[in-house]
């Protein structure tokens, strides 16, 4: 087959045009931002799809990768306010959000972010007492978020976030640190003991005083109803009393028989439960006690009697008591006052 002169013009013409598009036809990745420079001068933003540029005119200048990204920071030396070496190292997280300022205002992106991190590092950590190192992480990573996310702005940076990963003190400074909170242990157990031994006898100081309450209490309780059990029992001789004395004032001689056999009794119980007493010897009519009885229970007739509102009953003639017997050198008791002798 002969082709002739305008066949192979056309041809040319097609593979051309084919070679025009394919230069021209710019794919994006999702998360990444491509820049378009024109004779060596940024124009545009090239976005993620299907881009269309002038072939031979245009071309990529950088490719960007604008997905949060991971940058280690490598260990290194630290020397504290007070004058104590620590090793630290960090990891860091950044995004590009503007891809021309990216490429464009900083040669080596990560380098410097690497170096910039770096260094606030030593300042942040530096101004630091190595206790307030070892406690404030937290503090420290928000100082250093700030302060590198503001020096990579102008580099349309955004650090996301810095994290101290390790702080390593040097091995006899962790020692001394162990001994030291070994004895502020020991200190505060000791504080601890004393405090509950404190404790324990303030319980039992007040458990004692409690105990003393109650026994006041008791003791007091106690006392009063024996006063009231005096109380009551005064008033039942003083009515006894007044009873016996209306009844003597009436002329009932009984009343009297009775206060008499009451203190015949007491003095015959206390005569014979002396301890220096070993044998008594004293007669007695033994009609008059039983006469002084006698009287008793007339009195206590008379007197339940008058509480019921009976009559009382007449009083018995009385029998002359029959005349003792007497032995000589022994003085008689009267049957009528036991302790007047005859």
């Amino acid at each position: 087959m002969v082709f002739s002169g305008f066949d192979i013009v056309v041809i040319a013409a097609v593979v051309l045009v084919i070679l025009v598009l394919f230069a021209g036809i710019k794919t994006v990745p999702q998360g990444y931002r491509y820049t378009i420079e024109r004779f060596g001068r940024y124009t545009r933003t090239l976005e993620p799809g299907l881009n269309l540029i002038v072939p031979f005119i245009e071309r990529i200048g950088a490719k960007m990768n604008v997905m949060e990204q991971v940058l280690d920071v490598p260990r290194q030396e630290v020397i504290t306010r007070d004058n104590a070496s620590v090793s630290a190292d960090a990891v860091a997280f950044y995004q590009v959000l503007n891809a021309a300022q990216a490429a464009y205002q900083v040669s080596d992106l990560q380098n410097a972010i690497l170096n910039l991190t770096m260094t606030n590092i030593r300042s942040v950590m530096g101004s630091m007492d190595l206790d307030e190192l070892l406690s404030n992480r937290e503090i420290i990573n928000d100082r250093l978020l700030r302060v590198v996310d503001e020096a990579v702005g102008p580099w349309g940076i955004k650090v996301t976030r810095v994290e101290i990963k390790d702080i390593q003190p040097p091995k006899d400074l962790v020692d001394a640190m162990g001994r030291q909170m070994k004895a502020e242990r020991e200190k505060r157990a000791q504080v601890l003991e004393a405090e509950g031994s404190r404790n324990a006898q303030i319980l039992r100081a007040e458990g004692a005083k409690q105990s003393a309450v109650l026994q006041a209490e008791g003791q007091r309780e106690a006392a009063f109803r024996e006063a009231e059990a005096r109380e009551r029992l005064a008033e039942a001789e003083a009515k006894a009393t007044r009873v016996v004395s209306e009844a003597i004032a009436s002329g009932d001689v009984q009343a009297i028989n009775y206060f008499v056999a009451q203190k015949y009794t007491e003095a015959m119980l206390a005569i014979g439960s002396a301890p220096n007493s070993k044998i008594v010897l004293m007669p007695m009519e033994s009609a008059s006690l039983i006469g002084s009885l006698g009287g008793i229970g007339a009195i206590a007739r008379e007197v339940f009697g008058e509480t019921r509102g009976e009559p009382p009953a007449p009083p018995r003639p009385s029998r002359p008591p029959a005349a003792p017997r007497t032995t000589p050198g022994i003085v008689q008791p009267n049957p009528i006052n036991p302790f007047e002798a005859k």
